[in-house]
């Protein structure tokens, strides 16, 4: 039951934070969810599968949560709970950070700034690892094959909408800045020491 509780709250944090931000841009006339929305191509291919998969992890995540079923020990589910607590605190750091530049896929049209300030002075996408910890950490709480199967879809369909959708926007967006941030910060985490 500790452990049901432990990661209801860790998907309400993050999904709290995740929808309470798109509820408060729109307020603002900012439509946040760009996702699969005016692309074509493999763009649009990548961000309809990612969308699909952020969908059905979630709901297999619950599943597994009702039904407390694992096929890992004690100890990695403790692990799970950790990694999944701190992909909740850079996640909801890197959206805080973002303030009203903080979009779910790529917008063409809507006007953002290039951050590279807070969190993001260590990663250039950590929203994306805050996704990929809350995933892992679920995943280490309640194991199981469907969910290991979907999770690690999420998690390359999030890491081709980074390499293939949102690098070429940014360098294409802001140029020499984002080459110059590209060079000093790490896609995930960590700065270059060069």
């Amino acid at each position: 039951m500790l452990f049901q509780v432990t990661a209801i709250i860790l998907l309400l944090v993050f999904y709290g934070c995740y929808f309470g931000k798109m509820f408060l841009q729109k307020r603002q006339g900012i439509q946040t969810d760009q996702i699969g929305k005016g692309k074509t191509g493999t763009a649009k291919v990548i961000e309809t599968l990612m969308k699909i998969t952020t969908i059905l992890v979630p709901l297999v995540e619950v599943i597994c949560i009702v039904f407390n079923q694992t096929m890992l020990p004690f100890g990695a589910r403790i692990k799970g709970a950790l990694i999944a607590a701190v992909g909740d605190i850079v996640f909801v750091t890197s959206v805080v950070t973002m303030k009203n530049s903080w979009r779910a896929g790529v917008s063409k049209t809507g006007k953002t700034k290039l951050i590279t300030n807070g969190i993001y002075q260590i990663s250039r996408n950590p929203a994306f690892l805050g996704f990929d910890l809350v995933y892992i950490g679920i995943l280490l709480m309640f194991f199981q094959w469907g969910l290991l199967v979907l999770s690690v879809a999420a998690m390359v369909m999030f890491h081709l909408q980074i390499v293939k959708v949102e690098e070429f926007f940014l360098l294409q967006t802001f140029g020499k800045d984002y080459m110059d941030y590209k060079r000093k910060v790490l896609r995930y985490f960590g700065r270059n020491l060069r």
